[in-house]
């Protein structure tokens, strides 16, 4: 799938708490408790090799106070090619319906310094302003958090207020890594999968009456070594200037099949789990590209 920690926003959206934790991690580091843990061959949680592919199942619940929509999608995504990108060689991958939210290429890099997010195909104008960025960092160490993205005056690319003028926007992202922990998905039980967290906040400057509303887009997302992406939940609220109603949005996309190079034709419920090499995916396009300002759009 994606290494998607999105900012759709792939919001790499890891939220309020990054900072928090980030302090919590010093001040307990201070008082003399464990220090953070070491994951070895961290690349092997992101596999990225040419030809690899898995098909999640996905379901979407939405609403505001007065109505709510739950439907089911498929998405399939799979390792396409390499591309060059802002002068730099990148990995695309294609998602057939990411988040329900029609076909997107996306790139990535990976390196020994972790997995930078180079933008998707459609993109968005905001998205355009926050690329390049990072969404994982490696080594990868239990716990830790960095901040992602914090960026203020940006062009939303969307009129809200029905002005005629596009609002600005404030972008601050943070990615935390909590821990390993069994997972189930349809396509069987790991033991230690990694659960990583991102949460992006936005806040929206309305030009009209120059006052702001808020919104955020978080996402937990689950990687096995040797597999990838197994499943990611997300969060979004959407904030409505006209009807003054957010609109919140939850979506989930969990493994059903994957066929990895490497030694991995389909990997299945009585299969092991450590097979293929992993360099990226998918914090899916989700933890990290930007789909939020769309989903603005599409509900005025």
């Amino acid at each position: 799938m994606h290494y998607n920690l999105q900012v759709q926003v792939k919001w790499a959206r890891i939220s309020a708490g990054g900072l928090g934790l980030a302090l919590l991690l010093s001040l307990g580091l201070a008082y003399g408790q464990p220090g953070p843990t070491l994951i070895h061959q961290a690349e092997e949680f992101f596999p990225d090799q040419i030809g690899n592919e898995w098909r999640y199942q996905g379901r979407i619940v939405e609403g505001n106070v007065n109505q709510i929509a739950d439907s089911t999608f498929e998405n399939i995504s799979s390792v396409t090619g390499m591309e060059m990108k802002d002068g730099v060689q990148v990995t695309v991958f294609h998602d057939t319906n990411p988040g329900n939210q029609n076909p997107t290429d996306s790139y990535y890099l990976r390196d020994a310094a972790g997995i930078r997010y180079y933008g998707s195909k459609p993109g968005t104008m905001l998205e355009q302003q926050l690329v390049p960025y990072q969404i994982v960092r490696f080594p990868l160490e239990i716990p830790s958090s960095f901040e992602q993205l914090n960026r203020t005056g940006l062009n939303l690319g969307l009129d809200l207020d029905h002005d005629g003028q596009a609002e600005k926007v404030d972008v601050l992202a943070t990615v935390t890594i909590h821990g390993q922990e069994p997972i189930t998905v349809p396509l069987g039980t790991y033991k230690n999968a990694v659960r990583m967290e991102a949460q992006m906040k936005l806040l929206v400057h309305l030009s009209r009456a120059g006052t702001q509303v808020k919104g955020f887009d978080s996402m937990t997302i689950w990687f096995v070594k040797g597999v990838g992406l197994v499943k990611y939940a997300e969060r979004q609220m959407i904030p409505n200037p006209q009807s003054g109603k957010d609109r919140i949005i939850e979506i989930t996309e969990e493994l059903v099949e994957a066929k990895l190079r490497g030694g991995t034709q389909l990997l299945s419920r009585s299969k092991s789990t450590s097979h293929g090499v992993l360099t990226r995916h998918t914090l899916d396009h989700e933890l990290l590209q930007i789909p939020f300002p769309s989903r603005l759009g599409a509900h005025p």
